[in-house]
């Protein structure tokens, strides 16, 4: 957030405060009352930070970084005073913030500190004060007002530092994860070509039939390689869905056309022809549908029963995915949809990430129950398309 932008929202919370001219003038009027007592106030406010270690331990500088903070201080309070709450004011005060954070000091003593701070003015004012109750009454007013002012902006920059680190952060967290998948999921299909390129280059008295075995291997590599970037390049530019009418049973057929299971997997579907159209993307849903065929597949190396069925729930169709399989550990139940995150001896962990992507974009939900030994049971969540016109029309 720029420094305009920032200011013009300090312009919007002093609205909401109902700060006016009038509460800069008695903030002014009041800086001869208290200006004196600044360095007392500060030497209290240093001295309650080395009681609590938490606040301490970030004056790394020693005896020379506390007296520059405490000169620190004291600029900011001789501008709160000030009565000019302009633009290049509210930069400092926001750059507070963000100093917080690069600091490591946690919001919360920002708080607390501002109210000890908050307390002395306050205690100072009444004591020095010659005026009447109402003109004090309003002159704390408006001190509490620019204080609670000066604090939003302090906290506001700090909450935006600190996200914008965090995701910063999770970029490079997700890089590294991202380049550790890949290059697990890369090398094994190089290995292999490489092997292959071996051979075909150096053996001498290679017959037809090994020089095709050899180069078969490079294609089914080069695939497997291939299918690794394809999945990648999908979960990171996953297009907007096209809506359109569409009926869920001809969308499961096809996707069990397209993916062949082995014999020893008993194949079952049951789509009442009551169950209404949804409003969905053909094209995503079939790998939406394609990922928990296939996951259900290999969870059933030595055969067994995939059932698929849909059901009406009000404005909604549910579709479920059951097989008999191996199941999923209940510590990786939560994380089975995690980009990254393969319970698979190979695999790069994003089918069920793009699958769960796929079904957000379409307003829907994904959800999955497992019993190890026993099976897994998917649930996609649907909008129907009941009452609702072609969105290509």
């Amino acid at each position: 957030m720029g420094t305009s932008e920032v200011f013009r929202r300090f312009q919007d919370l002093q609205r909401y405060v109902g700060w006016t001219s009038a509460d800069a003038d008695r903030v002014v009027q009041l800086l001869p009352l208290v200006e004196a007592t600044f360095v007392t106030l500060i030497e209290d406010f240093y001295e309650e930070i080395d009681r609590h270690p938490d606040a301490r331990k970030v004056v790394t500088g020693g005896a020379e970084q506390v007296e520059r903070l405490k000169g620190t201080l004291i600029v900011w309070l001789k501008e709160l005073f000030a009565g000019r709450y302009d633009q290049e004011y509210v930069r400092r005060r926001s750059a507070v913030g963000r100093r917080h954070v690069e600091i490591g000091l946690e919001q919360i003593y920002t708080n607390v500190a501002l109210s000890r701070l908050r307390k002395g003015l306050l205690r100072t004012v009444a004591e020095n004060w010659r005026g009447t109750a109402v003109a004090l009454a309003a002159s704390i007013e408006s001190l509490n007002a620019l204080l609670d002012l000066d604090l939003a902006i302090i906290e506001d920059a700090y909450q935006m530092e600190y996200e914008r680190r965090r995701r910063q952060s999770d970029r490079l967290a997700t890089i590294g994860q991202v380049a550790g998948g890949i290059a697990h999921e890369l090398r094994n299909p190089l290995n292999v070509i490489k092997t292959s390129v071996y051979y075909l280059l150096n053996a001498k008295q290679a017959t037809a039939e090994k020089r095709a075995e050899h180069l078969a291997r490079i294609e089914r590599q080069v695939s497997v390689a291939d299918g690794v970037i394809t999945a990648l390049n999908d979960f990171a530019r996953l297009p907007v869905p096209a809506l359109t009418r569409m009926a869920i049973k001809a969308c499961l057929l096809e996707v069990l056309e397209t993916n062949a299971l082995p014999a020893n997997i008993v194949v079952s579907i049951d789509v009442p022809e009551s169950i209404p159209e949804l409003l969905g993307d053909p094209g995503q849903l079939k790998i939406v549908f394609g990922n928990l065929v296939r996951n259900a597949r290999d969870a059933m190396p030595d055969g067994g029963k995939l059932e698929l069925s849909a059901s009406r729930n009000d404005q909604e169709v549910e579709i479920k995915v059951c097989d008999t399989g191996v199941g999923i550990k209940p510590e990786d139940l939560d994380r089975v949809m995690e980009p990254l995150y393969s319970t698979k001896a190979r695999g790069i962990g994003l089918g069920l990430a793009i699958t769960r992507a796929i079904v957000d974009k379409h307003q829907g939900r994904l959800r999955v129950s497992s019993q190890p030994s026993v099976g897994t049971q998917f649930v996609v969540t649907l909008p129907a398309a009941v009452g609702q016109a072609n969105c290509e029309e």
